[in-house]
Parts: C-alpha cells; sequence; structure tokens
C-alpha cells in the first residue's frame, strides 16, 4: 500500500492509460499487461523505499518510457478487419491541395526530413537525458508528465478512427520522387513494427512538440533546448507529411493534442 502512495504522477498516468486500453478492449491480454505494468511500478516505487534509493530512482525516470512503447504496440489490437477509409478520401483532397504549393526539391532535404522523422523515437530519452546534463534531475518527473500525456492521448485516440496511411493506401501517388538510405530504413521500421489502428492524430507530432512544451516549461534558464526542440517539432510535421506517413489533419491534430497536454499539465499545476 505503501509503494502505491509513493507512485509517481508519471506512474500513475501510465496506470490510468493501461486500464483505459484494458476497459476497451474485449480480450484478456491487456488486464494482463495492466497487472504487469502496475506490478513494475510498484516494485521500483518500494525498491526505491526500501533498497537501493539511487538505483531505483533513476530506473524511475527511464521505466516510463519503456511502457510508452508497450502502451504504443496495445493500440495494434484495435486494428479493425476491415475499414471503409472514408476517412482518409476525404483528408487526401486536402493533402493534395497543399502538396501541389510546397514544391520541395533535392535528396538533401529529403534526407533531412526523413532524419527528423527517424529521430521521433529518440526524443523521449533525450529529453529525460537533458535534465540529467543540466544537473535538473528533480524536474524529470513534470517534464516527463507533460511529454508522456501527450503521447499517450493521441494513443488513446487511434481505436476512434481507423485509418491507413497515405503512403500504403494511396500508392504511389503523392510520394516524394526521391528515394534515399533513410526513406528506406524508415519504411523498414514503420512496416515491420508499426501498427495499423490509426494514423491519427500524428503522435509522432504530438510527442514530439509535448518534448519541447516541456523544456521550455521546466528548464526555463536553458531555452535553447526548448526552441530547438520546438524547431525540430516542426520539421517533424512536415516530415511526416510530405513523406506522407500521415495526412495533415494528422499532424494538425497531433499539435492540438500537445497543446491540450500542456494545458492540462499546468491547469493542475495552478489547482495545487
Amino acid at each position: 500500500m505503501k509503494a502505491l502512495q509513493a507512485l509517481r504522477s508519471t506512474e500513475w498516468l501510465l496506470i490510468g492509460y493501461f486500464c483505459y486500453v484494458a476497459l476497451l478492449s474485449a480480450t484478456r491480454l491487456p488486464v494482463l499487461v495492466l497487472f504487469l505494468a502496475a506490478s513494475l511500478v510498484a516494485v521500483l516505487a518500494y525498491g526505491e523505499s526500501h533498497g537501493n534509493r539511487e538505483f531505483f530512482s533513476v530506473a524511475r525516470d527511464w521505466v516510463p518510457l519503456a511502457l510508452t512503447v508497450v502502451a504504443y504496440r496495445e493500440m495494434d489490437w484495435f486494428t479493425p478487419l476491415a475499414m471503409d477509409h472514408h476517412l482518409e478520401f476525404q483528408w487526401i483532397k486536402w493533402d493534395r491541395s497543399l502538396l501541389r504549393h510546397w514544391g520541395l526539391h533535392g535528396a538533401l532535404l529529403h534526407s533531412y526530413l526523413e532524419f527528423c522523422y527517424l529521430l521521433v523515437y529518440a526524443v523521449g530519452p533525450s529529453t529525460v537525458a537533458v535534465f540529467y546534463l543540466e544537473h535538473r534531475r528533480k524536474r524529470v518527473n513534470q517534464a516527463l508528465l507533460l511529454y508522456l500525456l501527450g503521447t499517450l492521448l493521441a494513443y488513446a485516440l487511434f481505436p476512434y478512427f481507423p485509418s491507413q496511411p497515405p503512403r500504403t493506401l494511396f500508392g504511389d501517388s503523392d510520394l516524394p520522387n526521391v528515394m534515399t538510405a533513410l526513406r528506406e530504413f524508415n519504411l523498414w521500421i514503420v512496416n515491420g513494427v508499426g501498427i495499423h489502428s490509426s494514423v491519427f492524430p500524428s503522435a509522432h507530432v504530438s510527442s514530439a512538440f509535448s518534448a519541447a512544451w516541456a523544456l521550455l516549461l521546466y528548464l526555463p534558464e536553458r531555452k535553447r533546448y526548448g526552441w530547438g526542440m520546438l524547431i525540430y517539432a516542426s520539421s517533424v510535421s512536415v516530415a511526416t507529411v510530405y513523406g506522407r506517413y500521415h495526412y495533415a489533419v494528422d499532424a494538425l491534430a497531433g499539435l492540438g493534442v500537445s497543446v491540450i497536454a500542456a494545458g492540462i499539465v499546468l491547469l493542475a499545476a495552478d489547482e495545487r
């Protein structure tokens, strides 16, 4: 009981998310995931209180990031057997109108955008690492809460917007005309380990912007990190649409989710 009382806000958020998935799903596997995740965070909290305090405390900074991967993979359980694609056929109209005016050319620019897309997987660990680097580890939980909330909120919406990415549903009609090694690698990742339930909203975009807000809010004395992440998140937004990993509306919704997450965290802090 004391271990549960000692849980961090990030750990409660993850437990709440896994509870949500267990309630939404008609199978037993999410219940098992919930039990294992809750047990893990409880053991870590207990270990920090009764064992090697430093080891378990540091572990609790990083384990939530690993559990976020589990949270992402769970969303594949909600992939419908058939989709009518009514959402995608509307979204592609907006995209084609937008893409006509972008006119991005050159292998170097393509490589930059693909590299930005690839680096999203390191945003969470990099954000935590920045606080360690700047000797502000006490703020990790606050920053991680905003990052996780922005990421998990996007995941939580997937079951309500079943959809396929434009690169698969619409073939080669709107794809970039340059194939780089980075793009091939990104396609290998998304085709191999990506989920297939939904692309709305873009969790790549929501997580990158959430990390930017977290750095700006909780590391104000080192704003270069926050502004740098904000520029990077904007590049990710372009990369997701131009690379046809997402529709433009997915990227906009991802930005909106990150803003909502930041608002929730700030409102909760004001009420304390």
